[in-house]
Protein backbone atom coordinates (compact mmCIF):
# COMPACT_ATOMS: atom_id res chain seq x y z
CA UNK A 1 0.00 0.00 0.00
CA UNK A 2 1.36 3.40 -0.84
CA UNK A 3 2.53 5.78 1.55
CA UNK A 4 0.15 8.02 2.43
CA UNK A 5 0.86 11.73 3.44
CA UNK A 6 -0.67 14.03 6.41
CA UNK A 7 -3.24 15.44 4.11
CA UNK A 8 -4.32 12.18 2.67
CA UNK A 9 -4.72 10.68 6.39
CA UNK A 10 -6.64 13.87 7.40
CA UNK A 11 -9.39 13.63 4.49
CA UNK A 12 -9.63 10.21 5.44
CA UNK A 13 -9.46 9.96 8.91
CA UNK A 14 -11.91 13.15 9.56
CA UNK A 15 -14.52 11.89 7.86
CA UNK A 16 -14.70 8.52 9.21
CA UNK A 17 -15.38 10.41 12.67
CA UNK A 18 -18.48 11.95 11.15
CA UNK A 19 -20.66 9.11 12.81
CA UNK A 20 -19.51 10.21 16.34
CA UNK A 21 -22.02 12.45 17.32
CA UNK A 22 -21.02 13.26 20.94
CA UNK A 23 -18.87 16.53 20.75
CA UNK A 24 -19.80 19.21 22.46
CA UNK A 25 -18.00 20.95 24.40
CA UNK A 26 -20.20 22.42 27.58
CA UNK A 27 -19.54 22.04 30.82
CA UNK A 28 -15.79 22.05 31.11
CA UNK A 29 -13.63 24.53 33.57
CA UNK A 30 -12.80 27.76 31.93
CA UNK A 31 -8.74 28.22 30.90
CA UNK A 32 -6.87 30.95 28.95
CA UNK A 33 -3.78 31.51 27.82
CA UNK A 34 -3.87 35.61 27.97
CA UNK A 35 -1.12 35.81 30.69
CA UNK A 36 1.52 34.31 28.04
CA UNK A 37 1.91 31.08 29.41
CA UNK A 38 0.70 27.88 27.50
CA UNK A 39 -1.44 27.78 24.54
CA UNK A 40 -4.89 27.80 23.79
CA UNK A 41 -8.13 28.56 25.60
CA UNK A 42 -11.66 27.16 25.97
CA UNK A 43 -13.13 30.16 25.89
CA UNK A 44 -14.44 32.81 23.11
CA UNK A 45 -16.75 32.24 19.73
CA UNK A 46 -15.48 29.18 17.39
CA UNK A 47 -15.97 28.98 13.97
CA UNK A 48 -17.38 25.42 13.67
CA UNK A 49 -19.45 22.38 14.69
CA UNK A 50 -19.91 21.91 18.51
CA UNK A 51 -22.42 24.29 20.41
CA UNK A 52 -22.85 24.97 23.70
CA UNK A 53 -25.48 25.50 25.80
CA UNK A 54 -25.49 29.11 25.90
CA UNK A 55 -25.36 29.28 21.57
CA UNK A 56 -21.31 29.54 21.64
CA UNK A 57 -19.96 27.53 18.46
CA UNK A 58 -17.10 25.64 19.47
CA UNK A 59 -14.36 24.18 16.13
CA UNK A 60 -12.82 20.98 17.40
CA UNK A 61 -10.41 19.04 15.44
CA UNK A 62 -12.41 15.99 15.34
CA UNK A 63 -10.42 12.83 13.77
CA UNK A 64 -9.86 9.25 14.10
CA UNK A 65 -6.32 8.00 15.03
CA UNK A 66 -7.01 5.22 12.94
CA UNK A 67 -10.20 3.82 10.99
CA UNK A 68 -8.35 0.51 11.11
CA UNK A 69 -10.26 -1.97 13.60
CA UNK A 70 -10.00 -5.59 15.04
CA UNK A 71 -13.63 -5.59 15.86
CA UNK A 72 -16.09 -6.17 13.40
CA UNK A 73 -19.30 -4.74 14.67
CA UNK A 74 -22.29 -5.01 11.42
CA UNK A 75 -23.27 -1.25 11.46
CA UNK A 76 -19.56 0.22 11.86
CA UNK A 77 -18.39 1.10 8.19
CA UNK A 78 -14.48 0.90 9.80
CA UNK A 79 -15.34 -2.59 10.91
CA UNK A 80 -12.71 -5.07 10.19
CA UNK A 81 -14.31 -6.97 6.57
CA UNK A 82 -15.49 -3.50 5.59
CA UNK A 83 -13.85 -2.59 1.98
CA UNK A 84 -12.79 0.99 3.14
CA UNK A 85 -8.80 2.84 2.70
CA UNK A 86 -7.51 2.82 5.70
CA UNK A 87 -5.01 4.97 7.54
CA UNK A 88 -3.37 5.70 11.00
CA UNK A 89 -1.83 8.89 12.61
CA UNK A 90 0.76 8.19 15.18
CA UNK A 91 0.52 9.91 18.74
CA UNK A 92 2.43 12.97 17.67
CA UNK A 93 1.05 13.70 14.31
CA UNK A 94 -2.04 14.47 15.55
CA UNK A 95 -0.21 16.40 18.34
CA UNK A 96 1.43 18.34 15.46
CA UNK A 97 -2.10 19.06 13.64
CA UNK A 98 -3.86 20.25 16.48
CA UNK A 99 -1.42 22.70 17.34
CA UNK A 100 -1.20 23.88 13.78
CA UNK A 101 -4.97 24.06 13.67
CA UNK A 102 -5.04 26.04 16.70
CA UNK A 103 -2.17 28.38 15.30
CA UNK A 104 -4.19 29.08 12.35
CA UNK A 105 -7.43 29.70 14.19
CA UNK A 106 -8.72 26.95 12.86
CA UNK A 107 -9.97 24.85 15.91
CA UNK A 108 -10.30 25.26 19.56
CA UNK A 109 -10.07 21.96 20.79
CA UNK A 110 -9.85 18.32 20.18
CA UNK A 111 -12.03 15.39 19.52
CA UNK A 112 -10.11 12.04 18.90
CA UNK A 113 -11.69 8.86 18.81
CA UNK A 114 -9.85 5.80 17.25
CA UNK A 115 -10.62 1.95 16.01
CA UNK A 116 -9.26 -0.78 17.82
CA UNK A 117 -5.11 -1.70 16.37
CA UNK A 118 -3.33 -4.36 18.16
CA UNK A 119 -4.90 -4.83 20.87
CA UNK A 120 -7.35 -2.08 23.35
CA UNK A 121 -4.87 -1.23 25.51
CA UNK A 122 -2.46 -0.54 22.87
CA UNK A 123 -4.91 1.86 21.93
CA UNK A 124 -5.80 3.41 24.45
CA UNK A 125 -2.00 3.99 25.38
CA UNK A 126 -1.89 6.25 21.77
CA UNK A 127 -4.79 8.08 22.94
CA UNK A 128 -3.91 9.40 25.87
CA UNK A 129 -0.25 9.88 24.99
CA UNK A 130 -1.99 12.64 22.63
CA UNK A 131 -3.41 14.09 25.29
CA UNK A 132 -0.26 13.88 27.78
CA UNK A 133 1.59 15.34 25.45
CA UNK A 134 -0.62 18.38 24.52
CA UNK A 135 -0.82 19.28 28.11
CA UNK A 136 2.29 18.39 29.37
CA UNK A 137 4.76 18.92 26.83
CA UNK A 138 2.83 21.92 25.35
CA UNK A 139 0.53 23.28 27.67
CA UNK A 140 -2.02 23.32 25.87
CA UNK A 141 -5.11 24.52 27.32
CA UNK A 142 -7.88 23.78 24.84
CA UNK A 143 -10.50 21.66 24.85
CA UNK A 144 -9.64 17.86 24.87
CA UNK A 145 -12.19 15.18 24.55
CA UNK A 146 -11.37 11.31 24.15
CA UNK A 147 -12.83 8.07 23.32
CA UNK A 148 -12.34 5.71 25.46
CA UNK A 149 -12.48 2.37 24.87
CA UNK A 150 -14.51 -0.06 27.47
CA UNK A 151 -12.17 -3.21 27.76
CA UNK A 152 -8.48 -1.16 28.10
CA UNK A 153 -6.67 -1.38 31.43
CA UNK A 154 -9.10 0.66 34.00
CA UNK A 155 -5.32 2.82 34.74
CA UNK A 156 -5.71 3.74 31.01
CA UNK A 157 -9.01 4.92 30.93
CA UNK A 158 -8.18 6.48 34.19
CA UNK A 159 -5.52 8.65 32.88
CA UNK A 160 -7.69 9.73 29.74
CA UNK A 161 -9.92 11.44 32.74
CA UNK A 162 -6.63 13.18 34.01
CA UNK A 163 -6.16 15.12 30.92
CA UNK A 164 -9.08 15.49 28.78
CA UNK A 165 -11.86 17.84 29.90
CA UNK A 166 -14.77 15.31 28.68
CA UNK A 167 -14.45 11.57 28.46
CA UNK A 168 -17.35 9.30 26.69
CA UNK A 169 -17.88 5.48 26.30
CA UNK A 170 -20.43 4.87 23.23
CA UNK A 171 -22.85 2.09 24.88
CA UNK A 172 -23.26 1.69 21.44
CA UNK A 173 -26.99 0.15 21.22
CA UNK A 174 -30.32 0.41 23.65
CA UNK A 175 -30.82 -2.62 24.12
CA UNK A 176 -28.40 -5.87 25.46
CA UNK A 177 -30.15 -8.22 23.18
CA UNK A 178 -29.14 -5.55 19.97
CA UNK A 179 -25.43 -5.26 20.76
CA UNK A 180 -25.09 -9.13 21.07
CA UNK A 181 -26.51 -9.69 18.01
CA UNK A 182 -24.86 -7.00 16.11
CA UNK A 183 -21.62 -6.29 18.00
CA UNK A 184 -20.98 -9.94 19.42
CA UNK A 185 -17.40 -8.85 20.34
CA UNK A 186 -18.78 -6.66 22.76
CA UNK A 187 -20.11 -6.56 26.44
CA UNK A 188 -22.84 -3.76 27.81
CA UNK A 189 -21.46 -5.45 31.28
CA UNK A 190 -18.20 -4.53 30.32
CA UNK A 191 -18.92 -1.24 29.02
CA UNK A 192 -21.26 0.28 31.49
CA UNK A 193 -18.76 -1.16 33.88
CA UNK A 194 -16.34 1.08 32.56
CA UNK A 195 -18.65 3.90 32.75
CA UNK A 196 -19.32 3.35 36.39
CA UNK A 197 -15.53 3.74 37.08
CA UNK A 198 -15.28 6.83 35.36
CA UNK A 199 -18.19 8.45 37.52
CA UNK A 200 -17.01 7.12 40.20
CA UNK A 201 -13.31 8.73 39.41
CA UNK A 202 -15.23 12.32 38.81
CA UNK A 203 -16.97 12.10 42.09
CA UNK A 204 -13.52 11.51 43.61
CA UNK A 205 -11.90 14.32 41.42
CA UNK A 206 -14.78 17.08 43.04
CA UNK A 207 -14.89 15.72 46.71
CA UNK A 208 -10.48 16.67 46.43
CA UNK A 209 -11.48 19.47 44.98
CA UNK A 210 -13.61 20.36 47.81
CA UNK A 211 -11.77 19.51 50.43
CA UNK A 212 -7.65 20.81 48.84
CA UNK A 213 -7.87 23.57 46.32
CA UNK A 214 -4.66 22.22 45.11
CA UNK A 215 -5.85 19.17 43.63
CA UNK A 216 -6.53 18.38 39.66
CA UNK A 217 -9.40 18.42 38.17
CA UNK A 218 -10.73 14.98 36.91
CA UNK A 219 -12.76 15.50 33.46
CA UNK A 220 -14.54 18.83 34.56
CA UNK A 221 -17.10 18.56 31.51
CA UNK A 222 -17.99 14.93 32.66
CA UNK A 223 -18.63 12.22 30.71
CA UNK A 224 -21.17 11.14 27.35
CA UNK A 225 -22.41 8.36 25.89
CA UNK A 226 -23.89 7.60 22.64
CA UNK A 227 -26.28 5.31 20.97
CA UNK A 228 -27.55 4.30 17.34
CA UNK A 229 -30.98 4.32 16.91
CA UNK A 230 -33.09 2.32 14.26
CA UNK A 231 -30.20 -0.92 13.47
CA UNK A 232 -31.61 -2.77 15.50
CA UNK A 233 -35.58 -3.69 17.04
CA UNK A 234 -35.22 -1.46 19.70
CA UNK A 235 -38.40 0.98 20.66
CA UNK A 236 -38.20 4.85 21.28
CA UNK A 237 -39.62 3.51 24.68
CA UNK A 238 -36.84 1.15 24.95
CA UNK A 239 -34.39 4.10 24.33
CA UNK A 240 -35.69 6.56 26.44
CA UNK A 241 -35.71 4.19 29.63
CA UNK A 242 -32.14 3.19 28.23
CA UNK A 243 -31.16 6.62 28.57
CA UNK A 244 -32.87 7.43 32.07
CA UNK A 245 -31.11 4.65 33.64
CA UNK A 246 -27.57 5.61 32.39
CA UNK A 247 -28.35 8.93 33.65
CA UNK A 248 -29.42 8.04 36.76
CA UNK A 249 -26.82 6.00 37.49
CA UNK A 250 -23.47 7.28 36.17
CA UNK A 251 -24.50 10.71 36.26
CA UNK A 252 -23.86 11.61 32.34
CA UNK A 253 -23.60 15.07 30.82
CA UNK A 254 -25.27 14.21 27.57
CA UNK A 255 -26.54 10.99 26.01
CA UNK A 256 -26.31 11.13 22.16
CA UNK A 257 -28.62 9.71 19.47
CA UNK A 258 -27.28 8.54 16.28
CA UNK A 259 -29.49 7.68 13.29
CA UNK A 260 -28.28 4.79 11.97
CA UNK A 261 -27.22 5.26 8.18
CA UNK A 262 -26.41 2.24 5.84
CA UNK A 263 -23.29 1.73 4.65
CA UNK A 264 -21.83 0.40 2.10
CA UNK A 265 -21.70 -3.64 1.41
CA UNK A 266 -23.90 -4.09 4.80
CA UNK A 267 -24.26 -7.04 6.42
CA UNK A 268 -27.67 -8.83 5.89
CA UNK A 269 -28.29 -8.61 9.75
CA UNK A 270 -29.26 -4.51 8.91
CA UNK A 271 -32.00 -2.88 8.17
CA UNK A 272 -32.00 -1.57 4.18
CA UNK A 273 -33.07 2.04 5.21
CA UNK A 274 -32.09 4.40 7.49
CA UNK A 275 -35.00 5.31 10.00
CA UNK A 276 -36.25 8.93 9.44
CA UNK A 277 -34.33 11.97 11.27
CA UNK A 278 -37.32 13.01 12.77
CA UNK A 279 -37.15 9.94 15.10
CA UNK A 280 -33.69 11.27 16.13
CA UNK A 281 -34.66 14.49 16.32
CA UNK A 282 -37.57 13.70 18.79
CA UNK A 283 -35.69 11.58 21.08
CA UNK A 284 -33.15 14.92 21.47
CA UNK A 285 -37.23 16.43 22.35
CA UNK A 286 -37.80 13.83 25.18
CA UNK A 287 -34.56 13.41 26.12
CA UNK A 288 -34.79 17.69 26.86
CA UNK A 289 -38.00 16.34 28.74
CA UNK A 290 -36.22 14.94 31.84
CA UNK A 291 -33.22 17.13 31.73
CA UNK A 292 -35.06 20.21 31.92
CA UNK A 293 -38.60 19.79 32.00
CA UNK A 294 -38.48 17.47 34.74
CA UNK A 295 -40.34 14.75 33.54
CA UNK A 296 -39.85 11.41 34.58
CA UNK A 297 -38.59 8.57 32.04
CA UNK A 298 -42.20 6.77 32.31
CA UNK A 299 -44.04 9.86 31.88
CA UNK A 300 -42.00 9.94 28.17
CA UNK A 301 -42.70 7.20 27.57
CA UNK A 302 -46.18 7.08 28.02
CA UNK A 303 -46.17 9.21 24.92
CA UNK A 304 -44.61 6.75 22.95
CA UNK A 305 -47.98 5.14 20.66
CA UNK A 306 -49.26 2.23 22.85
CA UNK A 307 -49.16 0.02 20.14
CA UNK A 308 -45.43 0.12 18.61
CA UNK A 309 -43.02 1.97 21.61
CA UNK A 310 -42.61 5.04 18.75
CA UNK A 311 -43.37 8.41 19.68
CA UNK A 312 -44.82 10.40 17.16
CA UNK A 313 -43.02 11.93 14.38
CA UNK A 314 -45.46 14.52 13.22
CA UNK A 315 -45.67 16.24 16.92
CA UNK A 316 -42.96 16.96 19.40
CA UNK A 317 -43.45 14.41 22.56
CA UNK A 318 -44.48 17.20 25.23
CA UNK A 319 -47.53 17.67 22.86
CA UNK A 320 -48.42 14.30 22.61
CA UNK A 321 -48.12 13.63 26.23
CA UNK A 322 -50.72 16.17 27.10
CA UNK A 323 -52.98 14.95 24.16
CA UNK A 324 -52.82 11.92 26.48
CA UNK A 325 -53.41 13.19 29.44
CA UNK A 326 -55.86 15.78 28.71
CA UNK A 327 -57.14 15.63 31.81
CA UNK A 328 -54.68 17.32 33.82
CA UNK A 329 -55.35 20.70 31.48
CA UNK A 330 -55.92 23.53 31.38
CA UNK A 331 -53.84 24.74 33.70
CA UNK A 332 -54.01 27.90 35.12
CA UNK A 333 -51.47 30.61 34.22
CA UNK A 334 -51.52 32.71 37.60
CA UNK A 335 -51.99 29.64 39.80
CA UNK A 336 -50.44 26.23 38.47
CA UNK A 337 -47.06 25.34 40.25
CA UNK A 338 -43.85 25.25 37.79
CA UNK A 339 -44.07 21.34 37.43
CA UNK A 340 -47.65 22.10 35.98
CA UNK A 341 -46.70 25.36 33.83
CA UNK A 342 -43.64 23.03 32.05
CA UNK A 343 -46.19 20.92 31.11
CA UNK A 344 -47.98 23.30 28.76
CA UNK A 345 -47.05 22.77 24.87
CA UNK A 346 -45.19 25.74 23.63
CA UNK A 347 -43.95 27.29 26.93
CA UNK A 348 -40.15 26.63 27.64
CA UNK A 349 -37.94 27.11 30.90
CA UNK A 350 -37.49 30.88 30.26
CA UNK A 351 -40.94 31.24 29.31
CA UNK A 352 -42.20 29.65 32.51
CA UNK A 353 -39.49 31.33 34.93
CA UNK A 354 -41.21 34.87 33.56
CA UNK A 355 -44.41 33.46 34.34
CA UNK A 356 -43.83 32.67 37.63
CA UNK A 357 -41.94 36.24 38.43
CA UNK A 358 -44.46 38.78 36.55
CA UNK A 359 -47.57 36.65 38.40
CA UNK A 360 -45.68 37.64 42.04
CA UNK A 361 -47.22 41.69 40.87
CA UNK A 362 -50.31 41.32 38.89
CA UNK A 363 -52.83 38.58 37.23
CA UNK A 364 -51.49 37.12 33.48
CA UNK A 365 -53.99 37.76 30.24
CA UNK A 366 -53.63 35.57 27.21
CA UNK A 367 -51.80 38.77 25.23
CA UNK A 368 -49.49 38.32 28.70
CA UNK A 369 -48.70 34.90 27.95
CA UNK A 370 -48.16 35.15 24.10
CA UNK A 371 -45.25 37.94 24.68
CA UNK A 372 -43.39 34.62 25.95
CA UNK A 373 -43.97 32.20 22.99
CA UNK A 374 -43.44 31.92 19.38
CA UNK A 375 -47.43 30.85 19.10
CA UNK A 376 -49.80 31.12 21.19
CA UNK A 377 -52.20 28.84 19.33
CA UNK A 378 -50.81 25.89 20.72
CA UNK A 379 -51.55 27.06 23.76
CA UNK A 380 -54.67 28.53 24.33
CA UNK A 381 -56.42 24.40 24.64
CA UNK A 382 -54.50 23.81 27.54
CA UNK A 383 -54.01 27.19 30.07
CA UNK A 384 -56.34 29.05 31.86
CA UNK A 385 -55.39 33.04 31.68
CA UNK A 386 -57.28 35.57 33.45
CA UNK A 387 -59.05 36.75 30.36
CA UNK A 388 -59.32 33.15 28.96
CA UNK A 389 -61.12 29.95 29.34
CA UNK A 390 -61.13 27.24 26.63
CA UNK A 391 -64.50 25.81 27.36
CA UNK A 392 -64.97 24.68 23.48
CA UNK A 393 -61.57 23.69 23.04
CA UNK A 394 -61.21 21.45 26.06
CA UNK A 395 -64.25 19.66 25.73
CA UNK A 396 -63.37 19.20 21.86
CA UNK A 397 -63.14 15.05 21.22
CA UNK A 398 -60.20 15.70 18.66
CA UNK A 399 -57.95 18.30 19.49
CA UNK A 400 -54.68 16.74 17.58
CA UNK A 401 -55.82 18.69 14.48
CA UNK A 402 -56.11 21.89 16.24
CA UNK A 403 -52.56 22.04 17.77
CA UNK A 404 -50.58 20.00 15.53
CA UNK A 405 -47.86 22.07 12.72
CA UNK A 406 -49.38 22.11 9.64
CA UNK A 407 -47.22 20.02 7.17
CA UNK A 408 -45.56 22.03 4.53
CA UNK A 409 -45.49 21.07 1.16
CA UNK A 410 -42.28 20.26 -0.83
CA UNK A 411 -41.88 22.83 -3.58
CA UNK A 412 -41.42 21.78 -7.09
CA UNK A 413 -38.38 22.69 -8.91
CA UNK A 414 -39.24 22.08 -12.01
CA UNK A 415 -43.14 23.09 -12.37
Amino acid sequence: MAQLDTRAKLAILADAAKYDASCASSGTAKRHSRDGKGIGSTEGMGICHAYAPDGRCISLLKILLTNSCIFDCHYCINRKSSNVRRARFTAQEVVALTLSFYRRNYIEGLFLSSGIIGSSNYTMEQIVEVARSLREDHDFRGYIHLKTIPDADPELVHLAGVYADRVSINVELPTTGGLKRLAPEKSATQIEGAMGKVAHDIADGRDARKRYKSAPKYAPAGQSTQMIVGADAATDRDIVGKASTLYDRYGLRRVYYSAFSPIPEASAVLPLQRPPLMREHRLYQSDWLMRFYDYRADEVRAAADDATGMLPLDIDPKLAWALKFRDRFPVDVNRAPREMLLRVPGLGVKAVNAILTARRWRRLALADVARLTVSIAKLRPFLIADDWRPVLLADRAELRPVVAPKKADQMELFS
